[in-house]
């Protein structure tokens, strides 16, 4: 039990900027790849055009909250369809499992939004400061002009970056183009504004000075990795029985009794996270592989073979340390847990596709008016009361009829017309008032309650939807 004037110990250690070190190789060159692709696709997007007609915005990817629709491409998702909208989320997070349980955090290390945009400020960074080492003395050099001048250039480079990126994502809510005059003329929207501002303080802070303490701290998947991963799971390990005795390598001096590992400190120095990977897997750790490059440099300028840091699973480690072959990578890739997510993840888009190819371009639906269920009329006819609502989802104006099936003997009216054809205008929904007569002594008019269908369809057939309700009558 721990004494009165001992003082509680802190949960969070205080914050120690990171200064990765520039490294070359086949996984920096990746993330550079990866980056410029993510980037460019995010900033780019909104300004697509998409020709839909003259009645629906020809932005390529809008979400159009006032008219309560997203558009994508030649794709048009209306609310009541948001299950498409759901499924894409379910299948983000099955390919999220997938990618995790065959290499780890792959999605952290290399596409996650905060790695993307921290890999961003960290290269401004080094444009402004210098390397590794310049930065080092820049941080802990006094406030002289010279370092005053160099930060403020570097803050105004990420407030720009992250401005330019507040504002991308409002660009995806309305017309990019007119939203932009809106902007810089100072008549868009209040929230438009705020919406940037919020992004604009996150980006600059999160990729600024959080960074990796977000990925720690506040994200939770690297807590809810350890459910997807298994011996099979590809990782970045140090090859410790390869490695050890670890020791300094003087120039021209071999050193028999030592490991491969010459303790430079390359992999420690180009990690965004700040951690060693020698010390074996950690929470912190987001694969990005930095260290594999890193050591693979050193490796070869030393002359010893590469990947003593590497993919590796922990099946590979038992195997290499007993002097066996490993699993080649394809093994680990597809093995029953992997091909499991698969299975489900392509189950989830093949069920959207066909949905999506199926589903109608009239949508109904059909409210019956309860109060009362049924009037009787003066002749003895049953008449019941339905509101129904058509939704037309193409871009063009549609006269449809309205009309019913039913086993029993029944005839329909709409309100306010002696036809039963409703003009909907494009991609809006009418609201029509339906009468169904029974008539007097007939069957349906006796019986409680009757099965009807109520269909509505175009002149030629080509769109066509039913909805089934009931006809209330008598009762005997």
């Amino acid at each position: 039990m721990s004494s009165p004037d001992t003082e509680p110990q802190s949960l969070y250690a205080k914050r120690e900027p990171i200064f990765p070190r520039r490294v070359k190789g086949a996984f920096r060159n990746l993330k550079w790849w990866i980056m410029a692709f993510t980037l460019g696709l995010y900033y780019i997007t909104p300004w697509l055009r998409w020709d839909r007609g003259p009645s629906l915005p020809d932005q390529a990817v809008l979400v159009d909250m006032a008219n309560r629709r997203f558009f994508f491409l030649m794709i048009e998702i209306w609310p009541h369809e948001f299950y498409f909208v759901a499924g894409l989320l379910i299948m983000a997070g099955l390919g999220l499992f997938l990618f995790t349980s065959a290499a780890g955090r792959v999605w952290c290390g290399y596409a996650c939004p905060q790695t993307v945009w921290t890999d961003l400020f960290i290269l401004v960074e080094r444009w402004v400061e210098g390397d590794r080492n310049a930065r080092l003395r820049l941080h802990r050099s006094k406030w002289t002009a010279e370092k005053i001048r160099k930060t403020a250039t570097k803050w105004a480079a990420w407030l720009l970056i992250a401005v330019a990126t507040g504002g991308a994502w409002v660009f995806y809510f309305t017309d990019a183009p007119t939203l932009a005059v809106d902007l810089v003329t100072g008549q868009a929207h209040f929230m438009a504004y705020m919406t940037i501002l919020v992004l604009t303080a996150t980006t600059f802070f999160f990729g600024g000075f959080f960074r990796e303490q977000i990925c720690i701290y506040a994200c939770p998947w690297p807590r809810i990795q350890a459910a997807m991963i298994d011996e099979d799971t590809l990782t970045i390990n140090y090859r410790h029985w390869r490695g050890e005795p670890r020791g300094k390598l003087q120039k021209g001096e071999v050193t028999a009794t030592n490991g491969d590992c010459i303790d430079c400190m390359a992999c420690v120095n180009v990690c965004p996270m700040g951690i060693d990977i020698r010390d074996g897997q950690q929470m912190a750790c987001i694969t990005c592989g930095l260290c594999i490059d890193a050591c693979n440099d050193v490796m070869d300028r030393i002359g010893k073979p590469r990947d003593l840091i590497g993919y590796m699973a922990l099946t590979d480690e038992v195997a290499e340390i007993s002097g066996k072959e490993p699993k080649s990578v394809w093994k680990h890739v597809f093995r029953p847990r992997t091909i499991m997510y698969t299975v489900l993840w392509s189950g989830v888009g093949l069920a959207l596709v066909v949905a999506l190819f199926l589903r109608s371009s009239i949508d109904l639906n059909v409210t019956p008016v309860r109060n009362p269920t049924f009037v009787t009329l003066s002749d003895g006819t049953i008449r019941n009361t339905y509101d129904i609502r058509v939704l037309n989802k193409l871009g063009h104006d549609m006269d449809l009829n309205v009309s019913l099936t039913s086993d029993a003997d029944l005839r329909i009216a709409l309100e306010g017309t002696d036809e039963t054809t409703i003009s909907v205008p494009a991609n809006e929904q009418q609201t029509q008032r339906v009468y169904v007569f029974a008539t007097p002594g007939s069957e349906a008019a006796l019986n409680d309650r009757t099965d009807l269908r109520l269909w509505v369809e175009d002149n030629d057939g080509t769109n066509r939807i039913h909805h089934d309700t009931i006809f209330n009558g008598k009762g005997k």
